[in-house]
């Protein structure tokens, strides 16, 4: 097979998942409350729990049917390499902890990764409609536009951000973020610190933020993103700009012109 013709046959397969996508958004924007009433970390566990079952029950069958083959990852939260051929590595509801709060920033997203490597992703954001979608070597794009990275080639003028992968990270995870916030907060103009990484990462991939990077490795936060970056023409590497895998200690995501001054930067965060 040529790669046109992979090609082809993965843009084919993202119009397919960007349905699956969509209907589960559907559903969690059924869920979805501005006025959350949670009186505690037990209210807030059940709430998660209770909307990835409720996203899974549309998404798991849909994108099955689609590749039967495939293997799916059913924690969100795991790290590291996956065994050998095709996995659906999915959020149900990434920005979980904003939904069940009632705040907007939420989603949810399906790339399919094959040997380790995101060929197909879709992120889909129900409360504007938007859907992002990514191709290895076929393009990213908000609803049919290209996306490209931002022309910024100064790290003063930069908006970048970072953010936790989940919750309990270790206290040396803490203190390099703690750091490499200082550090931002010394050299670009202005740092977001958010969750989730997504929708950090959807920002760099359509030029609006310069810089997104992350001390940790959860694949569902990172592989969709890294997918939509680097096929907008981005930069993809861990904080030392070595060429980022499911192996890397820490992640990176940037435009060409910023990523020298990113990695001088993080790289000397201990």
């Amino acid at each position: 097979m040529t790669l046109d013709h992979a090609v082809a046959e993965d843009r084919a397969l993202v119009e397919k998942v960007a349905s699956a996508v969509r209907s589960a958004g559907a559903r969690m924007l059924e869920r979805f409350d501005t006025a959350p009433r949670l009186a505690g970390r037990d209210e807030v566990v059940a709430g998660i729990y209770a909307n990835d079952a409720a996203s899974l029950a549309v998404l798991r069958p849909e994108l099955t049917g689609l590749r039967p083959q495939a293997g799916w990852v059913d924690d969100e939260l795991e790290s590291g390499p996956l065994p050998p051929g095709e996995w659906w590595v999915t959020d149900p509801i990434e920005g979980n902890i904003n939904h069940v709060h009632g705040m907007p920033e939420w989603g949810v997203t399906a790339t399919l990764v094959r040997d380790n490597v995101p060929i197909v992703t879709v992120v889909h954001l129900p409360l504007t409609g938007e859907t992002y979608t990514g191709v290895r070597s076929g393009g990213a794009f908000l609803d049919g536009v290209p996306l490209r990275h931002s022309p910024k080639t100064g790290i003063e003028g930069a908006l970048v951000g970072t953010g936790q992968a989940k919750p309990g990270e270790s206290a040396e995870t803490f203190a390099r973020i703690g750091a490499s916030v200082t550090a931002m907060l010394n050299r670009a103009m202005v740092i977001r610190v958010s969750v989730p990484a997504t929708l950090q990462l959807i920002q760099v991939a359509a030029g609006r933020m310069e810089a997104f990077w992350q001390f940790s490795q959860v694949r569902s936060g990172l592989l969709a993103g890294s997918l939509l970056v680097a096929e907008a023409g981005g930069v993809v590497t861990d904080t030392h700009g070595r060429p980022w895998s499911l192996d890397s200690d820490d992640f990176l995501a940037t435009t060409p012109a910023m990523h020298p001054a990113a990695v001088e930067i993080l790289s000397a965060i201990a």
